[in-house]
């Protein structure tokens, strides 16, 4: 879910070419759940092969990192460790929508309204450890590092964008940024359109670019400011954040008070959350993280992305054969383009 900060912040919209030769963290988890939310069939049953094996996550994984690389963009992956005793409660309610949310989409692929039964569908995707598995291996194919952190994903791929190891952070969730990355960029990994809200009509979904500093500076607050509007409108930690508190009426509070202290001293201000949110602060501000690590770009193996795709899977031969010589094709004339610059 991550911190609902969008109202406040505004984004740039950017190009691929403004990402050429940049290495981004990406947050894994976010990403593959995306892809088993949204790669699905008109009914809402994800991509599977002949023996029910859900490939939804495989696919995404391939063809998007595939145009990533074709624009000689350089993902490394950040995978999630141990989760944080703060989010059990929320892992709990997570669960249970989950199962709230498959039965109500069965119910409705039966009454035949395909819509609706597409929307419970996407809310009712799980992650299992063998999907993960699959994820690295298929990446490790592809010649794309990943990372495992000891803890968010997030709060490690802003810890790498601050040391300088990547450009930015990618994810579709704000966190990274509460977690203190100086630059994030969203809609790395999604292709198509999307309705605008309240209108008839769509608009092209193009990544987007949050600078902290600028977006800091723009509202007047500082990062353990951010961090206090983030825990009065909810987070991971405490989703729901506090009652009647919005985004606007956060930001007022935050300039009103000049500690975090007095905030929760306000009349309108009433603590519901089972976790200390002093101790939500102080994970955000002191997240467990690896400082120096390293890793390194392989060249893509056509041999093992099709035992993962084709011979694990049954993928279209003819298919994954075409993205995989696009992908060659491109990354050589990528190279030969960096080269004439030396």
């Amino acid at each position: 879910m991550g911190t609902k900060l969008g109202d406040l912040i505004d984004s740039e919209e950017i190009s691929f070419d403004h990402l050429f030769n940049k290495k981004i963290a990406v947050d894994a988890m976010n990403t593959v759940y995306q892809f088993l939310s949204i790669i699905r069939q008109r009914d809402g049953t994800p991509l599977k092969d002949s023996e029910g094996n859900i490939t939804s996550h495989l696919s995404g994984l391939f063809y998007r990192n595939a145009k990533l690389l074709e624009k000689n963009v350089k993902p490394v992956y950040v995978f999630d460790g141990k989760a944080p005793d703060l989010k059990a409660e929320e892992s709990k309610e997570r669960r249970k929508k989950r199962e709230k949310a498959r039965e109500d989409w069965k119910k409705l692929k039966k009454e035949g309204k395909m819509k609706k039964a597409f929307k419970k569908a996407t809310q009712s995707s799980r992650l299992t450890s063998d999907m993960l598995v699959e994820a690295k291996k298929l990446l490790d194919a592809m010649g794309i590092p990943y990372i495992e952190a000891p803890s968010e994903g997030e709060a490690q791929a802003a810890k790498m964008n601050c040391e300088g190891s990547v450009w930015a952070v990618g994810s579709q969730d704000w966190d990274s940024l509460v977690f203190g990355a100086d630059r994030f960029v969203k809609n790395l990994t999604v292709t198509g359109k999307r309705k605008v809200p309240g209108k008839q009509r769509y608009k092209t979904i193009v990544p987007e670019k949050v600078e902290k500093e600028p977006a800091l500076n723009s509202l007047g607050i500082s990062l353990e400011q951010l961090r206090w509007v983030a825990v009065l409108i909810g987070t991971d930690f405490n989703p729901k954040g506090i009652k009647g508190v919005g985004p606007k009426t956060a930001m007022k509070l935050v300039k009103k008070y000049g500690s975090f202290e007095s905030i929760l001293e306000d009349d309108k201000v009433e603590w519901e959350h089972d976790n200390d949110p002093f101790k939500i602060l102080d994970f955000f501000e002191n997240p467990p993280v690896e400082e120096g690590l390293s890793f390194n770009y392989g060249s893509p193996d056509r041999d093992a992305v099709f035992e993962v795709l084709v011979e694990s899977h049954e993928f279209s031969e003819s298919r994954v054969e075409s993205t995989f010589n696009k992908l060659e094709k491109s990354l050589k004339e990528s190279q030969q383009d960096l080269g004439s610059f030396f």
